[in-house]
């Protein structure tokens, strides 16, 4: 759709297209490196056209006018199994699989550009990657209208001096780029320097503070990566080794629909400089709305889904992680091959987004949930004012719709709704696991994280500068989360997006039908209330008045 010619770009990809423009190296994106835990050249490069590919249709539609990574014919492709919830699936496909099962391959990887360049330097007027003598003319990506701010100047300059990882499409010798990634943001190949955590009464609060140790939750400030915890400290060596990462995205600066943040879970292994660009980002986003960002959820290389120019998290705000350093591959494996599982039920519509309860945060920590991994809960945000602000919403709202919103976001437990707070609890998880309690309910993966995790580190990549205000650290309660909403409604800063209705003809005969949510409970006894009790209640007052009347 941003790329009339994407089709024949992505062919010529896809049979392993790599040049020489201008003396810079521009490679197809698969041609090396790595997509997370998987080796790249194992995957083809096409777009959503792809008439051969063993992609679920509906995955494909998604993508239509998108680059994507598809796993070459042979491997082992995720699948999933007909009319069961996606959860179900995963904790019966988890109860058979045997602990050492080869890694299943996504349905497919969304690289967003056919080429890449590595190791190259933008010009100081931003028109050229050069490496060395060596240079190459470039452009940015165009904007998406309904994007509300983007690349300027001042991004140039902060990019400038910095060896770049830039993703775009090569057409007449000029590179459209649409991801810039510095490469500097690396966990480093050797472990980097141990640093206690703050002093708190919990871990989960002690990696808050962590988080807010800067200003605007280090929107402005510098990389930060550092070991919180080592098994061995003279194993420092992390080169190679697996890792499973929790992230998560802070509160935006200008959008008062996203003060949460997103939350997303990240698999790769460590490479020898310790970059992070090839991991393997696994986002949720909902599908039946058009983004203003171009957001279409996938697995997706880290640095496309940090430093996209329209869509990449880091533009907007800072971006969080807890990094889980691996001895063996396993439980990394098991996660990655249960999303891609998720991914399959995602896209065909048996799981839809639904923000207050299926959302980000909710679908990740659900399928850890499901392989074993019993993250803690917190329980519902607040029943009694969920029940008794159902009314008042629909009355001053006039909608049932907006009521039912409201009465799911204050009936979900944090841990589902709220990122920071999934972060908070998960990392709590981990530091009783590595140290060998196993709680209640501890399944396989708590078993893997307890026996093979080497090192836990934390990464905090800060925010891009451009034209959009900087963010903030994630709310970590509905309370803090409303105080940065304005209470003018008509201040309140929201961007309209267009709805994505999922074809009819997508729709495979075996869904299940959504299960109640607790808002549909709670419009079922209040429209009880509304036609018995009222009436009740009045005719109640009409006897106590004809009473009381009598008796004067």
């Amino acid at each position: 759709m941003r790329r009339a010619a994407i089709g024949r770009l992505a062919l010529i990809a896809a049979v392993g297209f790599a040049s020489e423009a201008g003396a810079v190296a521009v490679e197809a994106a698969n041609a090396s490196g790595a997509f997370g835990l998987y080796p790249a050249p194992s995957f083809r490069l096409v777009t959503g056209g792809c008439k051969d590919c063993a992609t679920l249709r509906q995955a494909l539609w998604y993508f239509r006018a998108e680059t994507i990574a598809v796993p070459k014919p042979g491997l082992p492709v995720a699948s999933f199994a007909p009319g069961v919830s996606a959860f179900d699936d995963i904790r019966a496909w988890a109860a058979t699989r045997s602990p050492g099962a080869a890694i299943d391959y996504p349905p497919l990887v969304w690289v967003e550009s056919p080429q890449v360049v590595r190791g190259a330097r933008l010009s100081a007027d931003g028109t050229r990657l050069e490496i060395g003598s060596a240079g190459l003319a470039v452009k940015p990506e165009p904007k998406i209208p309904l994007n509300r701010s983007y690349y300027n100047a001042a991004s140039i300059a902060y990019l400038q001096d910095r060896a770049l990882t830039v993703r775009g499409t090569l057409d007449g010798g000029e590179l459209t780029m649409r991801t810039v990634w510095p490469e500097a943001f690396a966990l480093g190949g050797t472990a980097p320097q141990t640093h206690a955590l703050p002093a708190a009464s919990s871990p989960g609060l002690a990696l808050r503070a962590l988080m807010r140790d800067s200003p605007r939750g280090g929107a402005q400030g510098e990389f930060v990566a550092r070991t919180l915890w080592q098994r061995d400290a003279a194993a420092s060596d992390w080169s190679g080794k697996p890792v499973l990462a929790l992230m998560v995205n802070g509160a935006q600066g200008d959008d008062d629909e996203a003060h949460a943040g997103h939350f997303a879970i990240v698999t790769g292994r460590v490479a020898p400089d310790g970059r992070l660009g090839d991991w393997l980002v696994n986002n949720y986003y909902s599908l039946d709305v058009e983004s203003e960002k171009g957001i279409i959820a996938a697995p997706l290389p880290l640095d496309n889904y940090l430093a996209d120019l329209n869509s990449g998290q880091n533009w907007y705000r800072p971006t969080y992680m807890v990094v889980l350093v691996l001895r063996d591959a396993r439980a990394a494996d098991l996660v990655q091959s249960a999303l891609n599982r998720v991914y399959n039920q995602f896209y065909r519509h048996q799981l839809v987004y639904y923000h207050p309860s299926d959302n980000c945060a909710s679908i990740s920590v659900d399928t850890l949930r499901a392989l074993g991994w019993p993250i803690p809960a917190r329980g519902a945000s607040n029943r009694l004012l969920a029940w008794i602000s159902f009314p008042v919403v629909a009355i001053k709202e006039r909608s049932l719709g907006k009521a039912k919103v409201a009465f799911d976001y204050l009936y979900t437990d944090p841990t589902r709704l709220l990122p920071a707070v999934a972060l908070e609890e998960a990392f709590d998880s981990i530091l009783t696991l590595v140290r060998g309690e196993l709680p209640e309910g501890s399944g396989p993966l708590a078993r893997m994280i307890a026996e093979d995790v080497a090192a836990i580190a934390y990464v905090r990549v800060p925010q891009f500068p451009s034209n959009r205000a900087f963010g903030d650290a994630p709310a970590v309660s509905v309370a803090e989360y409303k105080s940065r909403v304005p209470d003018d409604p008509a201040l309140a800063q929201i961007v309209p997006v267009p709805p994505r209705p999922f074809p009819e003809a997508l729709r495979d005969p075996d869904l299940l039908e959504h299960e109640w949510r607790p808002s549909d409970y709670a419009t079922l006894v209040w429209g009880v209330l509304s036609i018995v009790g009222i009436p009740v209640l009045l005719w109640r007052a009409w006897v106590w008045r004809k009473r009381r009347r009598s008796n004067h």
